[in-house]
C-alpha cells in the first residue's frame, strides 16, 4: 500500500502548527473541513481519533502468521481457535467488502452528500485512520469528498490479501488499540469514533497491543497492556449504538413521534448496544458481556493463541474470535466472489480464506438456533363435519433468548417471522399463515402473519403527516440516511428489558412501536421477553383428524423489498458503473465485484441469478434460515419440542 506511511512524521508538527495559524482548537474539524472544502462540505465524523496516525494501523495479515491456522485444511482445529483463523470469515473482517454495504452506501451518499464519511469509519479502519476516504489527516487538504464518501480511493481491492489492501474490514490492530478514554480523559465518543492508542509502548516504537490478558512467564514478542475495555461490552457499543451523524453542530436527523412531534432525540439508526444495556444480561445474576456469546472461550484442550512454539495452552481463557450474528448469505457470497480469483486475468488471486467462511456460515446457524425458542398450543378445536368447516384455534410462544432484541442490529430488509402450518392427518396442508415463496422470495403478509422487524421512514414525505416508509408509487423505501421516524418495531425484547432510562425516561430510543410487549408486573417498567401469537384457522369441511400444527421461526438477512430497492434507487437516480465512479480512484478498473456495473445492479445479480450463471452466478435469495421448531397435534394436544422436522 503506497500511502499507508506517507503521512505519519510531520502530523503532530502540523497539528499544532495548523490549529495556532487559523485558531481552530484541535478537535475543530467541522469547521476545518469546511474550510479546506470551501464551505461546500460536512464533517460526519469530528469525534475520536482522526485519521493521520502516526503509527498507522498494522495489517491483520502481519497478524496471521502466529495467530493464523496451522494449515489450509477445513479439518484442521486450529481454524476454530486461533484468533486470525476464526475472524477472517467474519463480517467483521469483511465489513469493506459486503456488496449489501456498498449498494446502501450509494443510497446514502446519494440522499446526503459525503455522509458515507461516516460509514465508512466503520467498515474500513485501516482504510479510513490512513486517510484514504474523506480526510487525509489534520493540517493537510481533505480528499475528493464525492470519491472519498464513495470508498473510491481505497487502496487494493475487494480480492486482495490484508496486508494490500483496505477492504480489510475492522481490523486486529484497530481493536487492540482501541482506549477507554482519550486525551485530557476524554469519554468514549461512541458511534462509530473510537479512542486509538498512538503513542509508542514503552520504548518499543509502537502502540501497545491492548487485551483482556496479563502475561506472566511466556510474554507476547510484540509490546502488550492489559485493557479492561476488551472485556466489557462497551467496547463492542461503539460500533454497534448507530445514531445519525453528528455534524459537529448537531444531530444530522432527530426522532419525530407518530404525530410529528420532534423529540430532539438523535435518530436511533441500529441500537443493539443500548438493547442489552437495558435488558437483564447488563448486570445482576443474568449478567453476560456481549464477548460473552459471540465471543466464546474455546473448550478445546489443546487451544492456543499462538501457532510459534513455546507459547501454553489457552483451553478455557482463549476467547474465540467467532464475531458470529445471523449472516449467513453474504460470507458465502464473498467466499463465492473474492476467494479464489485466480483464473481472473489482473485479479489479486483471492482471498484464500474459504474455510474461515464456511465456519461464520456455521456460526451463525448455531447462533440463531440458540436465539429463539418456540412453544406451540392447540386452544380450541372444532372438528369439521362432512359438509360443514370447522375451526382450530392456537397459541403459539416465541421467546427471545438472545442478549439484545430479537432480530437485532441494522435494520434494512432484516426480519424474523413466524411460520405456521396446520395438516389434516394425511400430511394435507389445510392452512398456512406467513407463506414464503424460495423460488420469488415473496413473504405472504395474511391478516394474522406476525412478522419481527423495525420499519424506519420519513415523517410526512408524502404530506399526510405520517411516518411514510413507502415512496410516492407505495414502494417500500429504505432511506436510513434521511429516516427521522418509526412506523414500526416489533422485535421480541430481551429478558428483563426496560425501556425507559434516567437519559431516556420515555423510552423514545428503543420501546416497541406498533407492537405490544406487556410489563411483566403490572407498573414494573420491565417489558417480558417473550410473544404470545394467537391463531384461528377454518378447517374445511371433510378434513379429518387428527390435525398436526407445526410453528416455525425463520430469520431473513435481507428482504426482496430491500434488494430491489437498492437497485431501483441505481437505476432512477443513474448512478454510475463502480469503475466510472471510482474511475480516478487507486488501482482502477476492478477486474472483480460489480466492475462496471452499479453497485446496487451487482448486488441484484448476486441475489436473483441461477447458481450456474455464466455472466455472474447468483447465491440464493438470502435464502431464510431456520431458528426454531415446534408442533402440536390435535387428538391429545402432546407437543413435541425435539428440533427441526427438516420442512421448508
Amino acid at each position: 500500500m503506497t500511502r499507508l506511511l506517507r503521512l505519519a512524521p510531520l502530523l503532530l508538527a502540523c497539528l499544532a502548527q495548523l490549529a495556532a495559524a487559523t485558531d481552530l482548537a484541535p478537535n475543530d474539524w467541522l469547521h476545518l473541513s469546511e474550510r479546506l472544502s470551501g464551505g461546500r462540505s460536512v464533517d460526519f465524523t469530528p469525534h475520536g481519533t482522526q485519521p493521520g496516525l502516526v503509527y498507522p494501523l498494522q495489517s491483520s495479515d502481519d497478524c496471521s502468521a502466529c495467530h493464523g491456522a496451522d494449515s489450509t485444511s477445513p479439518t484442521d482445529p486450529t481454524l476454530k481457535y486461533r484468533p486470525h483463523a476464526a475472524w477472517a470469515g467474519s463480517m467483521m473482517a469483511n465489513a469493506m467488502r459486503d456488496p449489501l454495504f456498498l449498494a446502501a452506501l450509494d443510497v446514502a451518499n446519494h440522499d446526503v452528500p459525503g455522509v458515507g464519511d461516516f460509514c465508512l469509519r466503520c467498515h474500513t479502519s485501516n482504510g479510513w485512520y490512513a486517510g484514504h476516504v474523506v480526510k487525509q489527516g489534520f493540517g493537510l487538504p481533505a480528499n475528493d469528498v464525492t470519491l472519498g464518501a464513495a470508498a473510491c480511493l481505497l487502496e487494493g481491492s475487494y480480492d486482495a490479501p490484508d496486508g494490500y489492501s483496505d477492504y480489510s474490514g475492522l481490523s486486529c490492530h484497530f481493536c487492540h488499540r482501541n482506549m477507554a478514554q482519550g486525551p485530557g480523559g476524554a469519554p468514549m465518543p461512541g458511534n462509530g469514533a473510537a479512542w486509538l492508542d498512538d503513542s509508542d509502548c514503552g520504548g518499543a516504537g509502537e502502540p501497545c497491543r491492548r487485551g483482556p490478558y496479563t502475561y506472566t512467564g511466556v510474554t507476547p514478542p510484540h509490546p502488550w497492556q492489559y485493557s479492561p475495555l476488551h472485556t466489557q461490552s462497551a467496547m463492542c457499543g461503539q460500533c454497534h449504538d448507530v445514531t445519525s451523524p453528528d455534524t459537529g453542530s448537531g444531530p444530522l436527523k432527530t426522532l419525530k413521534l407518530a404525530d410529528g412531534t420532534d423529540t430532539g432525540v438523535p435518530f436511533p439508526i441500529e441500537r443493539t448496544f443500548s438493547e442489552w444495556q437495558r435488558s437483564s444480561y447488563a448486570g445482576g445474576g443474568q449478567a453476560q458481556t456481549c464477548q460473552g456469546c459471540h465471543m466464546p472461550m474455546s473448550e478445546d484442550p489443546n487451544a492456543s493463541a499462538c501457532g510459534n512454539p513455546g507459547y501454553p495452552t489457552r483451553s478455557g481463557t482463549l476467547a474465540v474470535h467467532a464475531f458470529a450474528g445471523g449472516n449467513t448469505w453474504i460470507p458465502a457470497v464473498l467466499k463465492g466472489e473474492y476467494d479464489d480469483t485466480e483464473g481472473i486475468p489482473g485479479s489479486w488471486n483471492g482471498l484464500q480464506r474459504g474455510n474461515s467462511f464456511d465456519q461464520t456460515v456455521e456460526w451463525a446457524r448455531q447462533m440463531l438456533q440458540s436465539a429463539a425458542t418456540l412453544q406451540a398450543t392447540i386452544t380450541s378445536l372444532v372438528a369439521p363435519g362432512s359438509g360443514s368447516p370447522g375451526s382450530i384455534g392456537l397459541q403459539v410462544k416465541v421467546t427471545n433468548r438472545s442478549g439484545h432484541k430479537f432480530p437485532s442490529g441494522y435494520s434494512e430488509g432484516r426480519r424474523a417471522w413466524l411460520n405456521v402450518r396446520v395438516h389434516d392427518r394425511y400430511g394435507n396442508l389445510l392452512v398456512e399463515s406467513a407463506a414464503y415463496d424460495g423460488a420469488t422470495a415473496v413473504l405472504t403478509h395474511d391478516a394474522q402473519a406476525r412478522v419481527y422487524e423495525v420499519l424506519q421512514g420519513i415523517w410526512n414525505y408524502k404530506g399526510g403527516g405520517n411516518c411514510d416508509t413507502t415512496d410516492l408509487g407505495n414502494q417500500p423505501m429504505f432511506h436510513f440516511a434521511l429516516s427521522d421516524c418509526i412506523a414500526k418495531d416489533s422485535r421480541i425484547p430481551p429478558l428483563g428489558f426496560t425501556p425507559a432510562t434516567a437519559a431516556d425516561p420515555q423510552g423514545y430510543e428503543v420501546r416497541p412501536i406498533a407492537a405490544s410487549y406487556p410489563e411483566t408486573t403490572p407498573g414494573s417498567g420491565v417489558l417480558v421477553n417473550h410473544d404470545l401469537v394467537p391463531y384461528s384457522f377454518v378447517l374445511p369441511a371433510g378434513a379429518m383428524g387428527p390435525f398436526t400444527v407445526q410453528a416455525r421461526l425463520y430469520y431473513q438477512t435481507s428482504s426482496r423489498d430491500y434488494i430491489e430497492f437498492l437497485r431501483r434507487e441505481a437505476q432512477v437516480n443513474a448512478f454510475e458503473g463502480e469503475n466510472q465512479m471510482c474511475a480516478d480512484g487507486p488501482g482502477r478498473p476492478y477486474v472483480v465485484g460489480p466492475k462496471d456495473r452499479t453497485r446496487g445492479e451487482y448486488l441484484y445479480q448476486l441475489w436473483n441469478n441461477a447458481g450456474n450463471d455464466a455472466q455472474q452466478p447468483g447465491y440464493g435469495k438470502s435464502p431464510p434460515e431456520a431458528i426454531a421448531f415446534d408442533s402440536a397435534i390435535s387428538d391429545n394436544d402432546r407437543i413435541f419440542r425435539d428440533g427441526f422436522d427438516g420442512g421448508a
